[in-house]
């Protein structure tokens, strides 16, 4: 199996024409009976060798982890899971190309260096002792145990962040995996709220900035996601495989404060008004995915749409089916929406400006 960048790397390298790789798109187009642009190709198997080096590799870092944590403490264990996982991307990455081994293994390099940043912080940083009191059988018991201040675990965070993103940008000018730029862009975005929770000095839970700074972020890396979509508006190279990973990194962050202040994430129960409120806002995601042609959003969001729905079914005395028919009017919409995307696509496109369809994805 063969995605578009592998496709576009062919052209590039002269083993076949730009006439014959659009000949050959417009051939699987046709098989699928759909455009070759809607169907959002991005390259994660391509065979099973595939899945069979990646639990290898998972087995490797797995011991590495566990080999340094137990032996010296746990920033060792994530210096050794990078090392390892550098050294298993010069294989299987640089050499042979393997799309999810390279997908795991950037994975594994960046979260190596980010928790041997924070494991590193957390003992550098000296805790503090809290004192506890409850009640047994009418006498009071004291307890102590000792714990960081919320902007010391911040700073750890901030610590993770920034080594994260460097590892990232350095795996990226090695090996230029896709993803790696979405990896890059999530780091930096974990360093703007951890910077936020630094300078409040409260736990997240509790911060009221952290939810609007997550939004903002999850915005500007939505609009850095269009700028790698717009220069590939065809989607043939890897610029749309980048642009698929950004979606990815944007969709939770621009979601997730939107149905918090909701109140669907606190797991408190919520009413018929806010349960349509999240319906409309999950409709106005379905919008934008059909403009710009990616189901990143839709997918971030259906959790909190199954426990809104859920939870409306209750309200009106489905307790036993609630989850059932949740699971039945999503799913059928969902399949709908699936079958029937590029007639909805092409009429939402038809309304729109010109300006604002020239930067979007072709319709057939």
């Amino acid at each position: 199996m063969y995605s578009q960048s592998d496709v576009q790397s062919a052209v590039d390298a002269g083993a076949i024409t730009a006439e014959a790789a659009e000949a050959l798109r417009i051939h699987v187009a046709s098989l699928h009976a759909t455009p070759s642009v809607d169907e959002e190709h991005f390259r994660l198997i391509t065979g099973f060798n595939d899945i069979f080096v990646s639990i290898a590799c998972l087995l490797v870092i797995f011991a590495v982890a566990a080999v340094g944590t137990t032996i010296v403490a746990a920033p060792l264990g994530g210096v050794l899971v990078a090392f390892a996982s550098w050294v298993m991307a010069e294989a299987f990455t640089r050499r042979r190309r393997m799309a999810l081994p390279s997908i795991i293994l950037v994975l594994a390099f960046v979260l190596g260096l980010g928790f041997a940043a924070v494991g590193g912080l957390e003992h550098a940083f000296p805790k503090h002792a809290v004192h506890e009191s409850y009640m047994v059988e009418g006498r009071q018991h004291r307890w102590t145990h000792w714990e960081h201040h919320p902007w010391q675990t911040a700073l750890m965070t901030l610590g993770g962040a920034v080594a994260a993103g460097l590892g990232a940008i350095l795996h990226w000018r090695r090996f230029h995996v896709a993803i790696t730029i979405a990896v890059a862009v999530g780091a930096l975005a974990m360093f703007v709220l951890a910077s936020v929770a630094a300078i409040r000095n409260e736990p997240p839970g509790g911060n009221p900035l952290i939810a609007p700074a997550a939004l903002v972020c999850g915005l500007a890396v939505f609009t850095y996601a269009m700028r790698w979509d717009m220069s590939d508006r065809a989607r043939t190279t890897q610029r749309s495989d980048i642009a698929f990973w950004l979606h990815l990194v944007a969709a939770p962050l621009i979601a997730h404060p939107l149905f918090y202040w909701m109140g669907v994430t606190g797991g408190e129960s919520i009413g018929a008004l806010k349960a349509f409120g999240v319906l409309a806002i999950y409709l106005a995601f379905a919008a934008v995915a059909l403009a710009i042609d990616r189901r990143a959003l839709l997918v971030s969001a259906l959790a909190y749409v199954l426990i809104a729905l859920a939870q409306l079914f209750r309200s009106y005395g489905a307790i036993e089916l609630n989850v059932a028919l949740t699971a039945l009017v999503i799913g059928s919409a969902l399949l709908g929406l699936s079958a029937w995307w590029h007639a909805i696509r092409r009429q939402l496109i038809g309304v729109l400006s010109e300006s604002t369809r020239t930067k979007l994805p072709p319709i057939s």
